[in-house]
C-alpha cells in the first residue's frame, strides 16, 4: 500500500477539478492563474524568475558574455546571458548539450570557454540539441566537422529544420527517442521527449556531482511557451508528465539552457563568488513546485488564448 506521502505527492500533480474549492477557489481568470503561480513561487528566486519567464509580456535582456564556469564537478557552462551550452564531463569524453547560434559562437565562445575551465574541446563526443531552434544547434556542425562529434536531436526537430532550412542547420545525424539512454564513460543521460516549445524538445536527466556527492539533474529543454493554443496544450501535458518522471527519478537539480528563465545566471555568479552550498541543488520538493508553477502559468496562457480567440483577436506569434 502506498504511503500517505506518496498519495499526497501524486494528488498534487492532478489538475484542479472544475468547480472544486479545496483550500481556495479554482482560478477563473487569466490573472487568477498568474496570481496563483506567484503565490506558489513565494519568495523563492528560482520560481519567481520562472513566473516572469512564462509571462506574456516578457522582455529579453541585452546579450552579454558569461564567463565560463564549472557549476558541478562534472558540468561546465559556457555562453551568453541569452543562451548557454552545458558540457557534461565524463571519464570517456564530453557530452555537450546545445551549441549556441552559429559556427562563430562555437569558435569564439564554446571552444575557448571550455578550455578556460580546463576542458579539452577535442574530447567532445556528442552534441545534443535540446530542440530545433537555431540558438541551440548553430555551432553543432562546426563542432562535428572539427572534432568528429556526433550530433543528436529528436526526429521531430530534425524534420522541423529540414522543412524550415535555417542557417547553420547541422547535417542530419543521430535521432533521439523518448526514454533513450546515452552512456559515455561513467555517465548515462536519459532523454525525455517533452514537446511543446518545439515538436521535438527533449529534457535530459543525468547525474551530476557536487564535491564528490551524486545528484540527479534535469535540463529543461525549452521554456518559452509556443505560439498556438494547441502547442501550449501539448506543452502543458509535457510538464505534467515530466513532473511524475522527475519524482520517480529523484531529480533534485534544475538546469535550463536559458539561465535568465530560472535565476540560473545569478546562481552561477553565486558559485563564482564562493557559495558553499550549490544553489542549483534545489531538492525534490522544489523541483516539483517548479513544475507546478510552470503548469499554472501555462494554464493561464491557454485561457488567455481562448479569450483572445473568443473576442476575435489573434494570438501573437512566437519568437
Amino acid at each position: 500500500m502506498p504511503s500517505r506521502r506518496t498519495v499526497l505527492a501524486a494528488a498534487a500533480l492532478l489538475p484542479l477539478a472544475v468547480g472544486a474549492r479545496p483550500a481556495s477557489a479554482a482560478p477563473k481568470t487569466v490573472q487568477d492563474y498568474y496570481d496563483r503561480a506567484a503565490k506558489l513561487a513565494g519568495d523563492d528566486p528560482v520560481l519567481k524568475a520562472l513566473v516572469k519567464a512564462l509571462s506574456p509580456d516578457l522582455q529579453m535582456p541585452a546579450v552579454q558574455p558569461v564567463k565560463p564556469f564549472k557549476i558541478f564537478d562534472n558540468v561546465a557552462v559556457v555562453g551568453t546571458t541569452f543562451v548557454q551550452a552545458m558540457a557534461l564531463l565524463t571519464s570517456k569524453g564530453v557530452i555537450l548539450i546545445d551549441a549556441m547560434g552559429s559556427p562563430d559562437d562555437a569558435r569564439k565562445i564554446i571552444i575557448p570557454g571550455l578550455r578556460a575551465v580546463g576542458v579539452n574541446p577535442t574530447h567532445i563526443k556528442y552534441v545534443v540539441a535540446a530542440h530545433g531552434h537555431d540558438d541551440h544547434f548553430g555551432g553543432a556542425q562546426y563542432l562535428a566537422d572539427t572534432y568528429g562529434a556526433r550530433v543528436m536531436m529528436h526526429k521531430a526537430d530534425w524534420d522541423l529544420i529540414a522543412k524550415e532550412r535555417p542557417e547553420h542547420a547541422p547535417k542530419r545525424d543521430l535521432e533521439i527517442t523518448d526514454g533513450q539512454k546515452l552512456t559515455l564513460g561513467d555517465a548515462t543521460i536519459v532523454f525525455h521527449h517533452r514537446p511543446g516549445h518545439t515538436p521535438g524538445t527533449v529534457s535530459p536527466v543525468f547525474p551530476v556531482r557536487w564535491k564528490g556527492r551524486r545528484h540527479t539533474a534535469i535540463l529543461w529543454g525549452g521554456t518559452n511557451p509556443p505560439a498556438t493554443t494547441a502547442a501550449k496544450r501539448t506543452y502543458l501535458s509535457s510538464v505534467r508528465t515530466a513532473a511524475v518522471a522527475m519524482r520517480k527519478a529523484g531529480v533534485d537539480v534544475e538546469l535550463n539552457n536559458h539561465g535568465g528563465a530560472d535565476y540560473g545566471l545569478t546562481r552561477i555568479e553565486q558559485l563564482r563568488a564562493g557559495a558553499t552550498k550549490n544553489p542549483f541543488i534545489i531538492g525534490p520538493a522544489r523541483t516539483q513546485r517548479f513544475m507546478k508553477v510552470m503548469e499554472t502559468m501555462l494554464r493561464g496562457r491557454i485561457l488567455q488564448d481562448q479569450q483572445k480567440a473568443a473576442s476575435g483577436r489573434s494570438t501573437p506569434t512566437c519568437c
